[in-house]
């Protein structure tokens, strides 16, 4: 099976492969982390009285670290956010930034110089600036700038945390740029995906139509989210003729490059789900919200959870350490939460070039060319080339080359939206806010405490145009065109109207228009999984929808209790949220079992557990450990002789329904497409991958599938006194109560939102404090990994823990526009 990406493999990008900061930095040994100014840092506390240039403002506690920040007004407000969040978050937030920046090896050393040459070659710091610039003349570029005043007020004050002494480096002053880097890093991770690169390297090594049966254009289901628009009007499109053009168009071998960049782009199993139900089909007559987004579990949590307070707002839910407002959560008004949308919104463009130029239509062009420095501590500075071209960005390995459109590298406005999304006051004014939402693709679902309810689709969109050929004549065949394929730069095909990297883009021309995006107001009930958003064959969004496993589950419950004489309520919506039947098991496990003369003896005993089991994913099942282990074993066993054959790495891995869905007729096993490959029976090859589970099952020992299925959540030091404890925990990759251990990703924020006059609910995978020495630091783990929440209430009884009076503050003048 895949090896597991550690938490920082996640964090700085896949080139560090399972190393840990402390392998990469190779220092921390000069360094006992309880003496000395180390365990000053870890100590310190937090002042109970701080100055600030603008209005006064409280911080309280509750029994999880959870902050409450009262305010004045909004600077106040803001100014105080950051002061807290820099006291419990400062190190994750200057990783998130050396990273972006790519200066991490300025600070870590050789094992991230490849993760810095990326982040430099695609200069996600521009981006940042550009999202600056659109944003700075507004409220939220006041309040980002109280934010940055807040944080710098704390990293002046206050002795720094413990990961800064061990690496022995002080972070530079945080700036509202700064701020857009975390919001570029987000919606890279959710976003940053080179898949038709990826579908054009395997087309070029095993076929197009092969290729095809691995990527299939639409993936042949029907629970898509809105399933009243043409539902399961197309199968997959699997023909040699709709796979071709994913070929490279100049026949240029571009593997090395693939491969390179396969340990940057968001990992495959990043995902989420949510559902809402309207308040006609509830208990309370009041609408429900659910929401869990999966993301990269990490210690400490990606998120950071809080109240926030001010005249006017009140507002619950988690933050992104380093930016302000609360993205998932509610206020007084109503809840959202988000999923990620599988738009296609990165293209590839190959280009004819010559002694440092390239063809763009019917003219020569220089690359914008720069020589930087990639500082690294402890070795060899490197020298990194940084190529810029009409689309944006050249990224090179080994002399292959592509240049990159990407809707992040432009100016975003979602910063606005979110600052908007907290003090709106009911749907329309949410869907106002949503409006601007320009990156990351999102589903947003939303509902109000008057009942009014919405699903939409979310962030700008291309609408392709390709001059098909066009040598700059302006003869070329107009039209919309698909994105799944490496277009051909030089000839203008894919070009995206009003985009501009590292720019201002004609934000009103060129994409979907956002009334033209799936969406509806005042549904029944809808479910988003990450599964494809329509059934409408002729109307392409993207190509990256994630299998159905989790969607199909989500809404078998939802229709089953929609049949019901039993009203939606709370704790039904909790089931939901909790529920671990892996879909993946009732579509396969009696293909499995078909094998059974196929297998040895202990393979076939292993088989049998899976008989008459109710595909629950429980931490004290023993079928659940055969099941889970075998799918990543038959994987193996289908692709990987023909993967190695044709040169191709795990990252061209199908995902889970492509793979159970391969009959035993398909070429895979009747004619697998690399030379050198047998063909073989289906039955043998699951009989073989049993007899593989068999020898990791006695091999690691493991009885149940609790024993396996651990929590792996790790400092990205991975010291073992730094990382979350190991515990048993329930879910599949493919549950909705989601967990995948292999990748270290999962249910990053659980929400259940009401209006009914109870709490709402959210739980966090640890602690709120990144501080080790905190009573915070992973005080929340087992309650996460065992599905249980917290109320979403605000701390307002008592003495505050920290209070903001004003006075002067001598950092405040340095937290300005980068």
């Amino acid at each position: 099976m895949p090896s597991r990406r550690s938490v920082i493999a996640a964090l700085l990008g896949g080139s560090v492969g399972t190393a840990t900061l402390t392998d990469a930095r190779g220092y921390l040994d000069r360094f006992a982390p309880l003496s000395g100014d180390a365990w000053g840092a870890a100590t310190a506390g937090t002042r109970e009285r701080v100055a600030t240039p603008y209005g006064r403002a409280t911080v309280r506690y509750d029994d999880a670290g959870v902050p409450t920040v009262e305010a004045d007004d909004e600077q106040s407000l803001y100014f105080a956010v950051g002061y807290v969040h820099a006291a419990d978050r400062l190190f994750e937030m200057d990783l998130i930034r050396r990273r972006m920046t790519g200066t991490l090896s300025a600070a870590v050393g050789e094992r991230t110089v490849e993760s810095d040459r990326f982040h430099r070659q695609m200069d996600f710091a521009a981006a940042a600036e550009a999202s600056w610039r659109a944003v700075e003349d507004t409220p939220t570029g006041d309040a980002m700038r109280a934010y940055a005043a807040g944080v710098e007020a704390q990293r002046t004050s206050e002795p720094l945390p413990l990961e800064f002494r061990l690496l022995d480096y002080e972070p530079a002053a945080w700036t509202p740029v700064a701020s857009m880097l975390v919001e570029k890093q987000i919606s890279w991770g959710l976003t940053g995906s080179f898949r038709s690169l990826r579908r054009s390297v395997a087309a070029d090594a095993l076929g197009a139509s092969a290729a095809a049966t691995l990527y299939p254009q639409r993936m042949d289901h029907d629970v898509p989210v809105l399933r009243d628009e043409r539902a399961g009007a197309n199968g997959p499109a699997t023909d040699e003729s709709a796979a071709a053009a994913v070929t490279s168009p100049d026949g240029v071998d571009r593997t090395p490059l693939s491969a390179w960049l396969a340990s940057f782009e968001s990992d495959p199993g990043i995902g989420s789900n949510s559902w809402l139900v309207s308040g006609e089909h509830t208990a309370s007559g009041r609408p429900l919200v659910a929401n869990d987004p999966h993301l990269n579990l990490m210690a400490p949590p990606v998120w950071y959870q809080m109240c926030q307070r001010r005249p006017g707002m009140r507002v619950r839910g988690v933050t992104f350490p380093g930016v302000p407002f609360v993205v998932i959560g509610e206020n007084d008004a109503g809840a959202w939460g988000f999923t990620n949308a599988g738009a296609d919104v990165l293209d590839t463009y190959a280009y004819e070039t010559r002694d440092g130029e390239y063809r763009y239509g019917g003219e020569w062009r220089e690359f914008d060319t720069d020589e930087q420095t990639i500082e690294v501590s402890g070795g060899d500075d490197r020298t990194v080339t940084v190529r810029k071209g009409v689309h944006g960005p050249v990224l090179e390995r080994e002399g292959r080359r592509v240049g990159v459109a990407w809707t992040g590298l432009q100016a975003s406005r979602t910063a606005i939206a979110v600052h908007e999304l907290d003090r709106s006051g009911g749907r329309e004014e949410a869907l106002a806010a949503l409006r601007k939402f320009d990156t990351p693709t999102q589903n947003a679902v939303y509902a109000d405490r008057e009942g009014d309810t919405a699903y939409w689709v979310t962030g700008l969109i291309p609408e392709r145009e390709s001059g098909g050929g066009d040598n700059g004549t302006g003869d070329g065949d107009e039209g919309s065109v698909r994105g799944d394929r490496v277009f051909d730069g030089s000839a203008r095909e894919g070009e995206w109207p009003g985009y501009e990297p590292y720019g201002d883009p004609d934000f009103e021309t060129g994409w979907i228009p956002f009334d033209e995006k799936p969406g509806v107001r005042d549904p029944d009930y809808v479910a988003t999984a990450n599964q494809r958003i329509v059934d409408d064959p002729d109307r392409y969004l993207g190509e990256g929808y994630a299998a159905p496993f989790r969607a199909r589950r989500i809404y078998d419950l939802l229709d089953e209790r929609a049949g019901s004489d039993d009203p939606f309520d709370f704790a039904s919506m909790r089931r939901v949220q909790r529920d671990v039947v892996d879909e993946r098991a009732r579509l396969f496990v009696p293909v499995v079992l078909d094998a059974r003369e196929a297998m040895g003896e202990s393979a076939r005993a292993a088989a049998d557990r899976l008989a008459g089991w109710d595909y629950r994913m429980d931490r004290d099942s023993r079928a659940a450990l055969a099941f889970e282990l075998f799918v990543g074993h038959y994987r193996e066993r289908v692709f990987d002789p023909v993967f190695d054959a044709a040169g191709l790495d795990e990252s061209h891995y199908p995902n889970d329904w492509v793979l159970l869905t391969l009959g035993p007729e398909s070429r895979w096993f009747a004619d697998p497409p690399a030379e050198g490959v047998n063909a073989r029976e289906r039955g043998d090859a699951i009989a073989a991958a049993m007899a593989d589970t068999v020898a990791e099952i006695d091999d690691g020992g493991y009885e149940t599938y609790g024993d396996y299925n651990r929590t792996v959540i790790d400092h990205p030091f991975d010291l073992g006194s730094l990382n979350y404890p190991r515990l048993p925990t329930d879910g599949s990759p493919a549950t909705v109560r989601n967990f995948r251990k292999e990748s270290a990703v999962g249910s990053s924020f659980r929400l259940l939102a009401r209006f009914d006059g109870d709490p709402s609910l959210g739980m966090i995978p640890g602690g709120n404090d990144g501080e080790y020495f905190s009573d915070h630091y992973s005080d929340l783990l087992r309650s996460w990994a065992d599905a249980e929440y917290r109320p979403l209430v605000a701390a307002v009884e008592g003495d505050p823990d920290i209070r903001f009076e004003a006075g002067d503050v001598d950092s405040a003048g340095g937290a300005g526009d980068e």
